[in-house]
Parts: C-alpha cells; sequence; structure tokens
C-alpha cells in the first residue's frame, strides 16, 4: 500500500490528481473511437503530466502489428487528436509503456500472452498490478471478453486493483441490459465497474451542478410554479458516415436518448445532494430516473422520422435509406422525439422536452430550462408583442456557455419590451481551454473515482423509460421524413403544438 504524501495539502488546488502507476489494455484499439478520442486523450493526459512514469497501453486486436508498428499506429492517431501540443519528449516516455497482443477475442493463446505482458509490464515499467480493460468494442463481444478475463484470472489480483470499462449502449433493451449487468456483476464488483457515458465528463455538463447548487439565485425558482417546460436538444449536421452496420440496429433513441438525453435531464431535474460523492450523485439521479416516464398517449408524445435527401453546410447530402450499407426498407429513425413527464412534487405539471437527430440545421447540444410569463403585464398590448418567455440556456456544446434571455426596455420614446440576452462564454472567461471529456473520465477510471459514471440501476431505469417508446414505434409500419438540412419532421413540431408550446431555434 503506497503511504500519503505528508507534505501535500489535499486543500491545495494548485496540485492536480494524478494516476499511481498502473496500465490501460485498450479491446477494439484499431475502431474509430480509440483513434480519435481514446489515444488523444491517454496523450494529453501524459502532456499534463497526469500520467506516472509507470504508465502503460496495451492494445489487443486480431491483426498481427508488432510492438514497433502498433507504437507508431498509436503515434499518428495521438498527434492527429492531441488537444494539447505535441512534444517528443512525453511520447518517447509514453511509447516505453507501449505493448501489443495480437490474437481472436476467443483465442486462449492470445490471452495467455496477454497475462504475460501484463506480468512483464508490472516488472518493467512497475504498474503494480494495476490494470484497466478498456471495452471499446460492440455491445455483442462483450460476453466473451468479459469471460475471457474472469476464465484468464485478470480480474483479481493479489496486489493492485482490476476495473473495466463499458462503452454504450449497454443493452438494446432492459433486458439485454440485465443480462449484461450480470454478466459483468459476475467477473467484477460494482465498484470495479464503470460505465462511460462521454457526455458527463464534458465540463459544460458538470457546470450544470455548479450552476445550481453553487449559486443563490437558482433553485428557489427551479421548480414547477416558475418553470414552465424544459427543452433538452442534441442535433448534428452530419450524417451516419461509416456506422451503417452499427447505427442501423440501433436508431437515435437508442444511441442518444437512452443514455446522453436522460442524464442530462436527470441532472437539470435531481434534488441537491447531501455531497458530490458518487453515491450521493446517483442516488438523487436514480430518484428522477424512477419517476419519469412517457405520457400514456405515445402517438401524441412521441415524434420519429428519416432523414431524406437535401443541404447541409451548403453541399448536397443523400438521404439515410441512399447511405451505403443501409436497406432500402430500414425503418430505423435518424430523428427522434419525446415528451417525458416527471411525476415529483418539484416537477409536477411541467414536461421535459427531448429531441436528437442528424443531418439537422447545425451541430448544437443544449439544455433549455424556460419560464412561465409574468402573472400580470403592466403594459399595453402592443408594447410587448415581441416579448417571449424567460429562458435559462445551457450551452453544451460546440459555443460552450450559458445564456439567459429576458425582456428589456427598446431605446426611445415609447415602452417597448423585446428579448435581450445575456451571455457567459467559457472561452472568454477561462484562459484555460476545456479538457476533451474522455480525458477526465479515463483520469477517473484509473483513480478509481465514480461520481461521472452511471451506475446499473441508472443504466435499467433508462431502459423503463425508452422501452416503451420502442415498441410503440415497432408496431408502426410506416416512419415519417425530413429533409437534411431542417430542424426536424412536422410531426415533431405538432407533437409539441399540442401542449401550446413551440420548439426553440438552437
Amino acid at each position: 500500500m503506497t503511504a500519503a504524501n505528508p507534505l501535500r495539502d489535499p486543500r491545495d488546488r494548485r496540485l492536480p490528481r494524478i494516476a499511481g502507476p498502473c496500465s490501460v489494455i485498450m479491446f477494439g484499439v484499431t475502431g474509430d473511437l480509440a483513434r480519435k478520442k481514446l489515444i488523444p486523450a491517454i496523450y494529453d493526459l501524459a502532456h499534463r503530466g497526469l500520467l506516472p512514469p509507470g504508465f502503460a497501453l496495451v492494445g489487443f486486436a486480431r491483426h498481427d502489428f508488432g510492438d514497433r508498428t502498433f507504437a507508431s499506429m498509436i503515434k499518428d492517431a495521438a498527434k492527429a487528436g492531441a488537444r494539447t501540443e505535441w512534444s517528443e519528449t512525453v511520447w518517447k516516455q509514453l511509447a516505453a509503456g507501449i505493448r501489443f497482443v495480437p490474437g481472436q477475442f476467443d483465442d486462449d493463446d492470445a490471452w495467455d500472452r496477454l497475462a504475460e505482458t501484463l506480468a512483464e509490464l508490472d516488472s518493467t515499467q512497475g504498474t503494480g498490478g494495476n490494470h484497466a480493460f478498456y471495452l471499446s468494442i460492440p455491445p455483442g463481444l462483450f460476453p466473451v471478453v468479459v469471460s475471457k478475463i474472469k476464465e484468464h484470472g485478470l480480474a483479481t489480483s493479489s496486489e493492485g486493483w482490476r476495473r473495466v470499462v463499458i462503452e454504450k449502449p449497454f443493452g438494446h433493451d432492459l433486458e439485454s441490459a440485465r443480462e449484461l449487468n450480470r454478466l459483468v456483476d459476475d467477473v467484477f464488483p460494482r465498484t470495479s465497474v464503470f460505465r462511460i457515458d462521454h457526455y458527463l465528463g464534458k465540463e459544460t455538463v458538470q457546470n450544470i451542478l455548479a450552476l445550481r447548487f453553487a449559486n443563490g439565485m437558482f433553485e428557489p425558482i427551479w421548480n414547477s410554479h416558475y418553470v414552465d417546460h424544459v427543452q433538452i436538444t442534441m442535433a448534428e449536421d452530419i450524417g451516419i458516415g461509416s456506422r451503417a452496420g452499427y447505427y442501423d440496429g440501433i436508431g437515435a433513441a437508442r444511441d442518444v436518448i437512452q443514455n446522453h438525453l436522460l442524464q442530462l435531464m436527470a441532472l437539470v431535474a435531481m434534488e441537491e445532494p447531501v455531497s458530490l460523492d458518487a453515491n450521493s450523485l446517483r442516488l438523487e439521479k436514480q430518484k428522477i430516473l424512477a419517476n419519469a416516464s412517457a405520457p400514456a398517449e405515445l402517438s401524441k408524445h412521441t415524434a420519429r422520422a428519416q432523414y431524406t435527401s437535401g443541404w447541409a453546410g451548403g453541399v448536397e447530402v443523400e438521404g439515410y435509406l441512399d447511405e451505403d450499407g443501409i436497406p432500402e426498407d430500414s425503418r430505423t429513425e435518424t430523428y427522434a422525439a419525446m415528451r417525458i413527464d416527471i411525476g415529483t412534487r418539484r416537477w409536477a405539471g411541467v414536461p421535459f422536452y427531448l429531441r436528437t437527430g442528424k443531418r439537422l440545421g447545425r451541430r448544437v447540444t443544449e439544455v433549455a430550462v424556460v419560464f412561465k410569463r409574468a402573472p400580470h403585464l403592466p403594459f399595453r398590448k402592443h408594447d410587448v408583442t415581441e416579448l417571449g418567455q424567460n429562458a435559462l440556456v445551457l450551452r453544451i456544446q460546440p459555443d460552450e456557455g450559458v445564456t439567459l434571455r429576458f425582456g428589456a426596455k427598446v431605446p426611445g420614446t415609447t415602452m417597448e419590451i423585446r428579448d435581450v440576452n445575456m451571455d457567459f462564454a467559457y472561452g472568454g472567461a477561462f484562459v484555460e481551454s476545456s479538457p476533451e471529456a474522455y480525458e477526465r473520465l479515463i483520469l477517473d477510471v484509473l483513480l478509481g473515482d465514480p461520481p461521472l459514471f452511471p451506475q446499473q440501476e441508472e443504466v435499467e431505469l433508462s431502459w423503463k423509460i425508452l422501452d416503451p417508446v420502442i415498441r410503440h414505434w415497432r408496431r408502426q409500419r410506416t416512419i415519417d421524413s425530413y429533409q437534411a438540412g431542417t430542424w426536424g419532421p412536422e410531426s415533431a413540431d405538432a407533437m409539441i403544438r399540442r401542449d401550446g408550446r413551440t420548439w426553440r431555434r438552437p
């Protein structure tokens, strides 16, 4: 056991949290996620001095690259995606701990080689038996990989810790999520399981907690007495790209709403936790998810659609059914919207509208808390024709910040009231740029710090909310459409219009 540093004061904010000696074993290391996000994040952590000299990265894949070729691939990926400047000194230190193990996931000889590699790293790199298994692989491969980890004795150790990191999606419905949880629980204790939702690692998502609970001005009006409704939007201007094989079996609701948007909803709606430790945060989020559901009349309060050909970013693009690898009779949605009601005293009667889609007007993720109109306006009717509803907009990406929309008098001799915006931008307020979400999350895995990782109860509660909607859509023989470059189908506009509201244009 490592002794604590007696010269270090935990209250000193100048001292960053630095991971101890350890290794990351990455399955699916040749995939897009690893190359574009995970490897650059690991380099950036090393460049910021947050990884120890005794750090190792082990790749496991079916192609036999060899350590030298694999290290070169890692270097190219890190250079292409790194947020921080490139340093050969940092790279040389990182490269000393890079290893590659070739083999199929069901190849016992390959797993024996992996065990030997980890033992060698414990000896040469000083990783001390601390190993994190990162499953950046399709969900269908989870069972074989997790079972092999157990079969070859890699899940436990007499010294050090063992952890597993699981990428979404966590199953495709409630039953499959429960089966996956049973499988993982049979191999790793709950405290060693880290389910990645990269949205929770974003600075702007964590700022929801800071905004609500570090300030005295918001909490008194954060309830059904003052809030009219909440809109949570995640829009993408791109299509499915090369993800046809994955996406067509998943769809927008499973891909985004089940995890990202429901987690954002829980953070916005949760009660104040006793502290920001993992158990307190999870408990409050679970209370929200346990009391949230879609309305009974799903045909009126949900919408789904596919994008058709159109113009996006000044370029003519194909429709979903014309994308490579998509069956011509596919009914998978690329746009999904739904109303969620939360049955608590704070939120009774306040609908939460969730929407996500591809090939929309622009890339944006935001949470808009829309307030009720003032109960009495002492102005003449034509003085407030351009006055809308007050709103607090939390901009998650790409223009990170907060916007407060309220009414103000237009300069002049008449009392004309018009909406104005007050903006806070991360880029303008802070000198330091925000780290990538995966930097924070990977570091938290290595530190064993779990507040930003959903526990299995949250996953299962999210599926309980979404499963009835998916079943309802499955019974429908047709699916709506919307033109690429627009903001979704008419059915989504009609859905929110039934409640006397309109979608906010981000």
